[in-house]
């Protein structure tokens, strides 16, 4: 489809390059998608601090740490205490099932790995494919409230579309590129933060602002 390219050439032409994640290894990125459910980033931010200060980026680290002082160390994330046991429960999944080793867990395929990763409590789709598009650098593109509300506004989705569904929107009409479904993502992210907002979006400032829009 002509429009998805024209979509993320205008979103690139207004915002530039995202840089996202912004994570230093493959773990903090990990941590970061799962801290990040159901809050700002700004929140998971003070909670990635704190872990870094505490030299708790590392799987055999999240292993060996109570419970309770990593629930004290992510608490401004909201919801820690869940927050907690979805680290924890990827860590025992790791370790398990690839010995600690992120780069073993990380050479399996994408799609057989994504199944593994959505059988871990607490882990979901956008989750999942967070961790394998920028933790993994695996090709699959990452659906989130900003990609739906943004492609629902210009009748490019329905309000009861999937996950499934708008990721293979994507998947079926762009490039298999880890790149392009990187910054894509990131800059439906940018564009619903700052400019189609869930209320009051500000419309008049949209690069696709020619687009067909339903609000």
């Amino acid at each position: 489809m002509k429009i998805l390219k024209e979509i993320f050439d205008r979103l690139y032409t207004k915002f530039g390059p995202m840089g996202w994640w912004p994570g230093e290894t493959p773990t903090e990125i990990i941590v970061g998608a799962i801290l990040t459910q159901n809050t700002a980033w700004t929140n998971v931010e003070k909670a990635i601090s704190n872990l870094k200060r505490e030299s708790l980026l590392s799987p055999q680290a999240l292993k060996d740490v109570e419970t309770e002082r990593l629930s004290g160390l992510i608490r401004s994330s909201g919801y820690y205490n869940q927050k907690v046991k979805k680290i924890k429960h990827f860590i025992d999944f790791l370790f398990s099932s690839y010995d600690g080793s992120l780069d073993k867990m990380f050479e399996l395929d994408t799609y057989p790995l994504r199944e593994n990763l959505l059988r871990i409590n607490g882990i979901g789709p956008e989750t999942a494919d967070s961790i394998l598009l920028y933790a993994g650098g695996k090709p699959i593109f990452v659906v989130d409230a900003y990609t739906k509300r943004i492609l629902m506004r210009h009748n490019l989705c329905s309000e009861d579309a999937s996950y499934r569904e708008i990721q293979a929107l994507f998947m079926k009409n762009l490039s298999s590129d880890t790149k392009l479904f990187n910054e894509y993502h990131a800059l439906f992210v940018r564009c619903g933060k700052e400019i189609c907002k869930k209320s009051r979006p500000l419309c008049k400032s949209c690069p696709l602002l020619n687009l067909i829009c339903h609000i």
